[in-house]
Order: C-alpha cells, then sequence, then structure tokens
C-alpha cells in the first residue's frame, strides 16, 4: 500500500506540473499568437463598417453617431497613422505634471488623451521609456477619456469632439493647480469644465452649464473610456485583461475583448453589453498592471456599457450616460465625474482596508475598488499572501526576502501538520523491515500482504496518507504565490539579489548558453525552444527536490524508482520559465522541509539515509 500511494502521489505530481505548464505557458502562448494575429488582420482592413442610426425617440448613448463621443476620422482609409509626437503637436493642449503622471489634455474636444506613468519603464533599465497608457486619435492605439453632455430633444448645440475650449488661465494641471476650461456654444449656454487631480491618479471634472436663453435645455451627462484596437494582452487565463466594472448589485463584470466583440448587438452598429439603473458603480478597462477607470457619483444612477464598434480599427468603449437633467432659464446646472488612470498599486486602489491605507476605496466611498487588481476565485488565499509579503517588504526593502519570510511563516503555521506527517513517514521507514518480510513471506498473495500490511500499520498508528499532506499544503500556496508575483504590480521589476532583477519574470540566466558565454537564446528554437529556457535558481531548485527524495529509502519497485529518480529533473524543466520569486519560494521550501524532516526521522529513532542514498546513487554511476 505504501508503494502504491508513492507512485500515486508521483503520478499526480507530475500532472498537476504538466497541467501548469499547458495551462499557465503553452496556452498563453497560443492566445497571444491568435491576438496578434487578430490586430494584425484588423490594421489590414480598408474599408470601414457602417453604423446603424440610433432609433427615434430613444435616449441617446455616448460614442453613437452625432454624439459627442463619436470616433474621430484619423484612422479612416487614406489617412495615415501618425507618430504619437505628431498627434499631440497637432492641436493646442493644457499640460500635466504630477509627481507621477505626465502628458496634456487636448483643447480640441478636451480629451484626457496623453498620459505616460513617469515612475514605471518598459524594461528594468531605469533609461527606458516611461509606460505610455493614453494616446491621441490617428496614431497607432489610440486610448482616451472623454467626458461630456449628450443633448435631449430639441437640437442643442453641445460641445463634442471638434469643439475648440478656451483655457481661463495658462497653468499646467498640477496636484496644487487646476484648469479651467470654457466653451460658449452661441445659443445661450455656456459649458464651464474645472480639472483637478491628485499626488497620485485621480482626476476629478466638474462640469456647469449655464443658461442664459429663452428656453430650458435638457441633457445627459456622460463619460466614456474608448480604446481602439485590440490590445496585445498576456494572455493568461489566471488573469483578466479588458472591460471591467463593478456594477451596483449586479456586482463585478469581467469581460474580455473577445466577449465584447462577440456579444449581442446593441444598436448603433456595435456589439457588448448594456447595465441599466445602476448605482455605487465604476467601470473602465484593465491592463495586467495598468487600468483606466470611471468613477462616477455613488449615488448616481447610470446606463452603463461595454461596447465594440467595428470599423478600421475595432473600438473598445466603457461608457455610462446619467439621468436627464434640466438647465432651467437663468440657471445653472452642475455633475462631476472621476478618473481613474495609472498603475494598479495595492494601496492606491484600496487593497489595505486598515491603519489609514484604504486608498480610492475608502476615500471615495467606493464598491469594492480593490478588485480592480484581479486576485481571483481563491483572494481569501491571494490577499493574506500579499499582505504578508508587503509587511516584510516595508522592513527589508526587498521582496525575495520577503518570499523566504513568508515561507518560513507558512512553515510555522502548519508545523504541528507536518511534525505528524513526517512522523508518521518515519514510522513508515522503520517498519520497511516489516514490509519487506511480508513480500518475501507472500510472494503471490498480494491480498495477504495487504491484510498483513494494514495490520502492522494499525498496531504502530501510522496513517499511511499522512505523508501526502505536505504536498497538499503546498500546492494551494504555490499557486497563491504565483497569482501574486503574476498580477502585483509590486512585483514587477522587484529585484532579489545578484542576476534576479525581476522577481515576477522567470531567471534570465541559461545553462545552454553556458550562462551568457555563448551568444545564443535557445528558446528561439521552434518546438521545444520554451523548454530551454533553465536557469540557475531552477537548477538550485531541482537539486533541493533532489535531495529530498533522497532522504527517502529507494523505492523497491524498479517503477517507482524511475518515477522519483526523473522527477526532481522533471520539475526542474517545467519550473524554470515560471517567475524567478516562484522557483526561489520552491527551492527555499524544499531546503526547510528537508531540515525539518531530518529532525523529526532523528527525533523518532529513524536513520536518516540521504547521505547514504546519495552516495549509492553515485556508486552505481561509477560501476
Amino acid at each position: 500500500m505504501t508503494d502504491n500511494r508513492n507512485t500515486i502521489l508521483a503520478v499526480i505530481l507530475s500532472g498537476l506540473v504538466l497541467i501548469a505548464w499547458q495551462y499557465f505557458y503553452n496556452m498563453p502562448a497560443m492566445e497571444k499568437q491568435r491576438v496578434q494575429q487578430q490586430t494584425q488582420a484588423e490594421l489590414q482592413k480598408t474599408t470601414p463598417q457602417p453604423t446603424a442610426s440610433g432609433t427615434p425617440g430613444a435616449t441617446p448613448q455616448p460614442g453613437t453617431a452625432g454624439s459627442p463621443s463619436a470616433p474621430q476620422t484619423a484612422n479612416q482609409p487614406g489617412q495615415p497613422i501618425v507618430s504619437r509626437e505628431a498627434a499631440i503637436a497637432a492641436s493646442p493642449r493644457v499640460k500635466i505634471d504630477t509627481p507621477r503622471l505626465t502628458g496634456s489634455i487636448a483643447l480640441k474636444g478636451a480629451r484626457i488623451d496623453d498620459l505616460a506613468l513617469v515612475q514605471y519603464r518598459e524594461t528594468v533599465d531605469p533609461k527606458s521609456p516611461p509606460i505610455i497608457l493614453y494616446s491621441p486619435s490617428g496614431t497607432a492605439e489610440p486610448y482616451y477619456a472623454e467626458f461630456g453632455w449628450v443633448a435631449g430633444t430639441g437640437g442643442t448645440k453641445v460641445p463634442d469632439r471638434t469643439t475648440d475650449w478656451q483655457q481661463e488661465g495658462t497653468n499646467s494641471l498640477t496636484p496644487s493647480t487646476p484648469v479651467m476650461l470654457k466653451y460658449d456654444n452661441g445659443e445661450g449656454l455656456t459649458f464651464r469644465r474645472t480639472v483637478t487631480i491628485d499626488d497620485h491618479y485621480l482626476f476629478s471634472i466638474k462640469d456647469e452649464v449655464t443658461n442664459v436663453g429663452n428656453a430650458p435645455v435638457k441633457l445627459y451627462p456622460f463619460a466614456l473610456i474608448s480604446r481602439h484596437g485590440t490590445p496585445h494582452v498576456s494572455g493568461y487565463y489566471i488573469l483578466h485583461e479588458g472591460l471591467i466594472g463593478y456594477l451596483g448589485e449586479q456586482g463585478l463584470q469581467e469581460k474580455a475583448y473577445k466577449a465584447v466583440g462577440e456579444a449581442p448587438a446593441i444598436g448603433n452598429g456595435g456589439h457588448g453589453f448594456e447595465f441599466n439603473n445602476v448605482t455605487n458603480a465604476w467601470l473602465g478597462i484593465t491592463d495586467k498592471y495598468w487600468a483606466s477607470a470611471l468613477l462616477p457619483d455613488t449615488s448616481a444612477t447610470l446606463k452603463a456599457r461595454f461596447v465594440a464598434e467595428p470599423g478600421t480599427q475595432i473600438r473598445y468603449q466603457t461608457d455610462y450616460l446619467q439621468s436627464e437633467q434640466t438647465v432651467p432659464i437663468g440657471g445653472t446646472t452642475t455633475t462631476n465625474a472621476r478618473l481613474f488612470a495609472g498603475a494598479k498599486e495595492a494601496g492606491v486602489v484600496g487593497v489595505f482596508p486598515f491603519a489609514g491605507l484604504g486608498g480610492y476605496n475608502k476615500e471615495l466611498g467606493l464598491n469594492h475598488f480593490d478588485l480592480l487588481i484581479d486576485w481571483g476565485w481563491f483572494y481569501f488565499i491571494t490577499k493574506p499572501m500579499f499582505l504578508g509579503l508587503d509587511f516584510f517588504y516595508r522592513f527589508f526593502g526587498n521582496f525575495g526576502i520577503s518570499i523566504l519570510l513568508v515561507t518560513v511563516i507558512v512553515k510555522f503555521l502548519f508545523f504541528p501538520l507536518a511534525n505528524k506527517s513526517y512522523a508518521s513517514m518515519a514510522k513508515m521507514k522503520s517498519v520497511q523491515p516489516q514490509l519487506q518480510a511480508l513480500k518475501e513471506r507472500y510472494p503471490d498473495d498480494k491480498v495477504k500482504q495487504q491484510q498483513e500490511m494494514m495490520e502492522i500499520y494499525r498496531k504502530e498508528k501510522i496513517n499511511p496518507v499522512a505523508g501526502c499532506l505536505p504536498v497538499v499544503i503546498q500546492i494551494p500556496v504555490f499557486f497563491s504565490l504565483y497569482k501574486v508575483l503574476f498580477v502585483t504590480i509590486e512585483m514587477r521589476h522587484a529585484p532579489f539579489f545578484g542576476w534576479i532583477k525581476d522577481l515576477s519574470a522567470p531567471d534570465p540566466t541559461n545553462l545552454f548558453t553556458l550562462f551568457g558565454l555563448i551568444p545564443f537564446d535557445p528558446t528561439t528554437l521552434p518546438l521545444f525552444g520554451h523548454y530551454l529556457a533553465l536557469g540557475i535558481w531552477p537548477i538550485i531548485m531541482g537539486i533541493t527536490m533532489w535531495f529530498q527524495m533522497k532522504l527517502n529509502p529507494t523505492p523497491p519497485d524498479p517503477t517507482q524508482q524511475l518515477i522519483f529518480n526523473w522527477m526532481p529533473l522533471i520539475f526542474t524543466f517545467m519550473l524554470a520559465g515560471f517567475p524567478a520569486g516562484l522557483v526561489i519560494y520552491w527551492a527555499w521550501n524544499n531546503t526547510l522541509s528537508v531540515l525539518q524532516q531530518s529532525f523529526i526521522m532523528r527525533r523518532n529513532g529513524v536513520k536518516v539515509e540521504l547521505f547514504d542514498n546519495l552516495k549509492a546513487t553515485f556508486a552505481k554511476k561509477a560501476t
């Protein structure tokens, strides 16, 4: 029974790693290739698809023909894509200058369409370009936010994407200096917009409309975030990238780009999802590390949408339309909106609901804004894992050290359970001579062997499945740490020591290039190249796993011997492409397990056979 248990356990472990490799590496790679092909096909289209007009008498929608948010025509056939710099220089702008964001607001249309995250770089090189979040229409990847009013009945002239706003003053937008814009429609309506920004990533937009005409005017406040073209996504199924929102009682809504594009038609030539009569909501578009989200007043009633509209570039849009507002003669109406545009930092969005670190989620009274970070279904494990890592990081300034310390704490928490498990394994080793004698006594009677074996277990109070418990415990910790390393921006470009400059990326060294001596990248080879990313830390991990296997006596069955001998090597290659932080965790956990198991074996009077088994292995090779 012990032999069968060991074999089954080895097969299960191997299967889990194979499945994980397929799930986290091969499938994402295939999905990434598919998305790239789809994007290329979109860019090669030459004829835009027509959009249908709205239903007569229906409530107007942001993004429909004739509304302020209809897409610009810069990317139409015959009009070449321009550089980002040329597009920005094509219209007068108001500069944005904060410790975390730089960019500008276009006075034509008053769009926020130029943003860069100055504290984050494209690579670990501090001299590499900053992350670009927003870009204007007409560029290769337009991405912007827009706010305004949709006219009700009567054909009221409202500012749109072609409107030239006038700045009142000449200052830049900074945390201490707001920007004020003005537009007069020539028909008795004056539109004023005040834009403020904080030290992080929050824009606040206050829109006022004054009516000096001869009739009341009905308007619908709107806000939208628009992204042209299907962006390149990581393609990992444990991470959501696409349209997202927490829409009141309808809860968290996560829609991938493909899902929105294939959704039912919702009018005006687009496809997507509509959410009516929503309150206490937020919605936007999220990438792996960055996001852009609309944060309306929590008491406002909205009609929200996730939309994909076809064209030379498919246009993804998340927007909302508030209830109708009437501007009386001689009166003024006001609406407020907010925009989050930046990095999904845990402390900023509100992952820490304590010690005054509630972030926007607490400060603005938002509805689960912390879910902008994709913690997954097992958030009750991944969140505490991140909080623990971040806690130690604040003391030591190194997430690698945090991983080592959290591993020790996990070991300590499960110490009683692991002790029982290892003690049971030690007792099983002590009865190995009796089990071997049973096989010799009843060589052809397997049933009798099992009966006598169970009797020995009963007398010695041995639980034959206790050895599986340490592995069962390790699996959820392993995947929660993988999730944290993958989705949190705090882990991005976080160094350890030596050659590990990014714990969220694989070990950059490679055995097959003699660790940099040979100028060749073996991972580019077809079919099996991705299996050749074998760095120093994966090798260390494989050695510690091999030691852990050799701590146990050699199984008598040749098949079991083969599985146990090859398992460390299989794990080494399989985990080589995983984040370095995860491999470091696994190697450290193996080391602690060897020390703990050796101590318990000695305490139970069982000989530690690690060095004997290692000697036997090399002795066999020598012969």
